[in-house]
């Protein structure tokens, strides 16, 4: 059995949820014990994290037996008035990429915010 991951002190760029949500995007039959222990979570906070992104409808789940499939809305809308209009899948393009490609593809793209916003 997983123990409690170890706490993560300061900020961080990515919400809980989102990490979740890609966990989940990179394998729709993850468990949630692996979800947790590769987010560095409890379980229990990663079922609570399901539980509202399927309350939300970002999420839904049908089960086969003891393995829960997932699957993502890729259309549906982020939830922040800065983000309106941009879907899941913009966000999961991101954070799913392939570890390879992260590393060997440079960001030549600022976004909408151009280029003024990174300095």
């Amino acid at each position: 059995m997983v123990g409690v991951p170890e706490p993560h002190t300061g900020w961080t760029f990515i919400t809980n949820h989102a990490r979740v949500l890609a966990a989940i995007a990179d394998n729709p039959n993850v468990r949630i014990r692996d979800i947790a222990a590769h987010c560095r979570l409890t379980d229990r906070a990663v079922q609570r994290i399901i539980s509202d992104l399927e309350q939300d409808g970002y999420l839904s789940h049908t089960r086969d037996g003891r393995t829960n499939t997932y699957r993502i809305e890729p259309d549906k809308v982020l939830r922040h008035p800065a983000e309106a209009g941009l879907p899941v899948a913009s966000l999961l393009s991101l954070l799913v990429q392939d570890e390879t490609e992260r590393v060997r593809k440079p960001v030549t793209q600022y976004g909408r915010f151009g280029s003024s916003a990174v300095k």
